[in-house]
């Protein structure tokens, strides 16, 4: 950006060279200078008006915990107002498909979960595209998975609870939350893998839903994020048999890996990131993910997430972004091998 006579020039009537190219430097300045300030105006504003958190998701599970979190975080911060507006549906393909088509002014951000990767390769048609129609932000956590059961339940261990369904399948039940998130696909998986296929599974609009029905005893075991089950262990009323990261997450130092309990190559989790529709004002990108990151680093805020049973990873828009080009492809290829029939 362009961001002052010469006295024989001006005696003689004839322009010198200098004054020239001084006329044209302050001419090109009174040109640009009502871009340039329209810009740094807007940028020194933003936000002006609330910004929108679109959680693909019922209220309850791991995408709303954090939205909420970081909305009242972005109010302390940034000043002005943040709220979630919760968009739940089909797979979470109703949320994304609203984001997609949000004006790209800075002022709706869309919350996605592993959903977001998943579904590509899970229905026929989706109303989004990965790649195409969101600027990835920034990604604060991911939440580890486990499988519940009520604390008064006769299992202790997967492998009780897989003995006990195989011996009258019809009467065991699994909850989960949408089809196609990642704790949906883990118990697809496992009823595939253990030949489970007549134990029902009752799928929910939230992770939240699907707990509320193990709570009730609507269903005999949940899979699901750790979010939305972890106060309900911490209580008492409800028990982890295992979680299924790569490692044991630090909040359940006693519960086994699927791993550990002897499930081979069983590991999913479910991301949370940031993202915004195409053509959002790169400005404005920038400053969601400095201001959110920022956020992340506070220890107040780790532990906060930590005990809602996150794991922080506090990636920027890039390193996201390097885990859409990664897991699109590596889900449709989960889907493929485990059979599961696309919607």
């Amino acid at each position: 950006m362009t961001k002052s006579h010469d006295a024989k020039g001006a005696l003689s009537g004839t322009p010198s060279r200098r004054r020239i190219i001084k006329t044209g430097g302050a001419i090109a300045l009174g040109l640009a200078a009502p871009t340039f300030l329209r810009i740094g105006s807007a940028l020194a504003a933003y936000p002006e008006r609330a910004i929108k958190i679109v959680v693909a998701n019922t209220p309850g599970g791991p995408s709303d915990i954090i939205a909420r979190i970081i909305a009242a975080e972005w109010q302390q911060v940034m000043g002005g107002s943040a709220f979630v507006e919760n968009r739940g549906g089909a797979g979470s393909n109703i949320g994304y498909g609203y984001a997609a088509r949000a004006e790209p002014d800075g002022y709706t951000v869309l919350l996605t979960t592993s959903a977001y990767v998943v579904n590509p390769g899970l229905y026929n048609n989706i109303p989004y595209d990965p790649f195409k129609d969101f600027v990835p932000i920034c990604e604060p956590a991911v939440n580890p998975h486990v499988f519940t059961v009520q604390a008064n339940s006769p299992a202790k261990t997967m492998k009780e609870f897989i003995e006990l369904a195989k011996k009258d399948q019809d009467k065991f039940n699994i909850s989960t939350p949408p089809i196609g998130t990642t704790p949906q696909l883990q118990a697809e998986v496992l009823k595939l893998r253990e030949g489970l296929q007549k134990v029902a599974t009752s799928v929910y609009a939230g992770g939240g839903d699907a707990i509320k029905a193990l709570l009730s005893g609507t269903v005999q075991i949940s899979s699901g994020t750790l979010a939305p089950a972890f106060p309900h262990m911490k209580a008492g009323t409800l028990r982890a048999l295992a979680q299924t990261g790569a490692k044991r997450w630090t909040g359940l130092p006693d519960v086994p890996t699927m791993g550990e309990a002897g499930y081979k190559d069983f590991v999913f989790d479910t991301y949370c990131a940031l993202v915004a529709p195409a053509k959002t004002p790169p400005e404005a990108v920038a400053k969601l993910e400095k201001v959110t990151l920022d956020i992340l680093a506070r220890p107040d805020i780790r532990k906060k997430l930590t005990d809602a049973g996150f794991e922080i990873t506090a990636l920027d828009g890039k390193g996201h972004a390097a885990r859409i080009a990664r897991e699109v492809p590596m889900f449709k290829q989960v889907i493929e091998q485990a059979g599961i029939k696309k919607l």
